[in-house]
């Protein structure tokens, strides 16, 4: 299957350039294994703003006034200010760009997209309970609060990643069929991703449905601004595992008069050590489109939901961290 190559903005320090506060440069097997599949666009917020690597490290505080100030951890220099001007400056930037997704560095105090730490001072203090967002990372949410935005650290556990993963690549699909600008190439996407998208939620996926179906002989140029719209609140819904189950027995549905009894109750096992989060979703689908394939079913063939990114990204490992 070909996969168009989503735009992901990415911090620079993972795995991009030995720009961290001790020179030092993060590494990820994840941003690693993506790399031959994405278009990565980088930035160091910090560096941008004049600030060497490596330099003295900087801090998010809570002055008396109960602001959020970006100072240097020892000295207590503020570099706020220029903080903040740059992240709406370059934020402008990237929305003239095709962006997909963004990956930031986790609990950074400017690319931090939660658990940053705050402290009510510079200098050597202990940080406070509270926790925040990194300052460029709260401009980035907030100008763009329909893309997938995730850190380093979130994308390691396997549930986080893939919901990325499907996210992106479905948006860089999109991007082409807007870039077609012909309405069959937007049915063909809608019938493609139709139990992909009714995995996630039926809802939008029904609102959908009727843009796609035109009554009122709206342009494509007008009607796929909606239908983007829709589609961006349907992949920030959270997976979840009744709906896969839902969509899984559909699809099931299709077969379960051709298979032996052999065959469903190895399947309905294999649905159970699901259910147990003992295997991922993609062990279902496999056994879903092989028989597909088995069956000569062209329309199931054609469904995203089988692989809705590359198979070689998929794997099981999964170090825990991040909640959806």
């Amino acid at each position: 299957m070909d996969y168009p190559r989503p735009n992901i903005f990415i911090s620079k320090c993972l795995e991009h350039g030995h720009c961290r506060y001790d020179g030092s440069q993060i590494t990820s097997p994840e941003i690693i294994r993506m790399m031959p599949y994405v278009n990565y666009i980088f930035a160091c917020p910090e560096m941008a703003i004049g600030l060497p690597s490596p330099r003295q490290a900087i801090r998010l505080i809570i002055n008396d006034k109960h602001e959020e100030r970006l100072v240097y951890s020892m000295t207590g220099e503020d570099v706020t200010e220029a903080m903040r001007a740059y992240s709406i400056a370059k934020a402008a930037e990237l929305a003239e760009m095709e962006l997909d997704g963004f990956i930031l560095k986790s609990r950074s105090p400017t690319c931090g997209i939660k658990e940053v730490k705050l402290y009510k001072t510079h200098g050597k203090t202990q940080s406070i309970s509270n926790k925040s967002k990194g300052l460029f990372a709260e401009t980035i949410i907030e100008k763009f609060p329909l893309l997938a935005i995730e850190d380093e650290g979130r994308i390691s556990n396997f549930n986080i990643r893939e919901h990325f993963l499907i996210n992106v690549f479905t948006k860089a699909k999109f991007r082409e069929v807007t870039r077609n600008g012909a309405m069959k190439d937007l049915v063909k996407f809608q019938s493609d991703n139709k139990y992909l998208f009714m995995a996630y939620n039926q809802t939008q996926l029904k609102q959908m449905g009727s843009l796609v179906a035109n009554h009122e002989k709206r342009k494509f140029s007008d009607l796929i601004k909606d239908y983007e719209y829709h589609l961006s609140l349907l992949l920030k819904t959270v997976p979840q595992q009744k709906r896969n189950v839902n969509v899984i027995m559909h699809i099931l549905g299709y077969f379960s008069k051709q298979l032996s009894a052999k065959e469903k109750a190895y399947f309905l096992d294999l649905l159970e050590q699901y259910g147990k989060q003992q295997v991922p979703v993609s062990a279902l689908t496999s056994v879903l489109k092989l028989w597909a394939i088995r069956f000569e079913t062209e329309y199931l063939l054609s469904q995203t939901i089988f692989e809705p990114y590359p198979i070689s990204l998929i794997t099981v490992s999964d170090s825990g961290k991040g909640r959806i």
